[in-house]
């Protein structure tokens, strides 16, 4: 499932997601990195996504978000 907005990779810093099914009282996240390429000028990749809770950090492919399933943009 896809959200009805496009989601642009350039303004997804320090945004907020809210996960679905939260696992260990991880349900609030925010990007803390986007991590492009390795060639300059070239897309982004990947995130980090870091839990408010516990401050763990996990790397996910950035269209990951778009799963209505799995992610919630903003904090619910």
């Amino acid at each position: 499932m896809q959200l009805s907005t496009k989601l642009n990779a350039k303004k997804l810093l320090n945004s907020k997601w809210t996960a679905v099914s939260p696992m260990n009282k991880e349900k609030h996240f925010i990007i803390s990195q986007i991590i492009a390429a390795d060639l300059p000028n070239t897309a982004i990749e990947f995130i980090e996504l870091e839990a408010v809770y516990s401050q763990r950090k996990q790397i996910l492919s950035w269209q990951s978000l778009s799963n209505q399933q799995v992610w919630k943009q903003g904090w619910c």
